[in-house]
């Protein structure tokens, strides 16, 4: 992972930690536990990759898995721990290191796994393939995974509300019909990422030798909403409770899945 993706997790790991409580975010965080709920086994080892501060993890260990988190910012595994002891909950492990390598992970030691953001930060599609050889190997016979893309295609609906005066040139727009690199410091709030488009990610992941069980858009139809829902939150919690519930219920639904910010594929390693 390059220094400027580390530096950005190391300057802030708290912010990662609240993301996920915004409006819009909380139907991420929702929709995910919904496809490990569905998907993966009822118990076993964990590995959380690129696991930030430690949100899912936690909420893992709270049902029952062994959960290790590796996570590339120091800064957001020491918080981790904090939140960990916080909840009087304790991982299996908590490990700093970058999926780039992952020598460290016994192979076929772990049930399932997620891999919710290291790969929109890997512009290069050699590293990304990489990766996901690395799950494979670390993964048992059968283990499942949920992996995480950004989608170009939901990202031009956000782009209106989030970053609008990049669409005074129009062939922004139109480059968000296929893949779109950012590296170094290039997009403002965030650090180097890939975005993809559905039908590109899937063939990533499929040339990987992974099975394809299914894929969500994890936003769901609340997708580029971002500042209704926090007014529907804020004006009327139980509606904004119902939105959330059915979004998580409708992740996979061939009419939203292709057009979310984030694509998120459930595998399973072949026996």
């Amino acid at each position: 992972m390059s220094q400027f993706v580390r530096d950005f997790y190391n300057a802030d790991p708290l912010l990662e930690w609240e993301r996920l409580d915004l409006p819009l975010c909380r139907i991420e965080f929702s929709s995910s536990l919904r496809l490990i709920e569905k998907y993966f086994p009822a118990q076993g080892r964990v590995c959380d990759l690129g696991s930030g501060p430690g949100r899912y993890a936690i909420e893992l260990t709270r049902r029952g898995y062994a959960v290790t988190l590796f996570e590339l910012s120091n800064e957001a595994i020491q918080l981790a721990a904090k939140r960990f002891a916080g909840a009087g909950l304790a991982a299996e492990k908590l490990m700093v290191g970058d999926v780039l390598d992952m020598s460290a992970l016994a192979s076929e030691s772990f049930d399932a796994a997620l891999l919710l953001g290291p790969l929109y930060h890997i512009v290069e599609p050699e590293k990304r393939a990489h990766v996901l050889a690395e799950l494979t190997r670390i993964l048992k016979p059968d283990g499942t995974a949920l992996i995480a893309y950004l989608n170009s295609w939901g990202l031009v609906q956000t782009g209106i509300a989030d970053f609008p005066d990049q669409y005074r040139d129009i062939s922004t727009l139109r480059s968000l019909l296929g893949e779109r690199t950012f590296r170094g410091q290039s997009l403002q709030n965030f650090t180097e990422c890939y975005w993809s488009t559905p039908e590109i990610a899937l063939g990533e992941v499929g040339q990987s030798g992974l099975e394809i069980v299914s894929y969500a858009g994890a936003e769901s139809f609340a997708n580029g909403q971002g500042s209704l829902l926090a007014q529907l939150a804020r004006d009327n919690p139980e509606a904004y409770a119902n939105v959330v519930s059915f979004a998580a219920e409708t992740c996979e639904l061939y009419q939203y899945r292709d057009s979310t910010d984030h694509l998120h594929i459930v595998v399973r390693k072949k026996s």
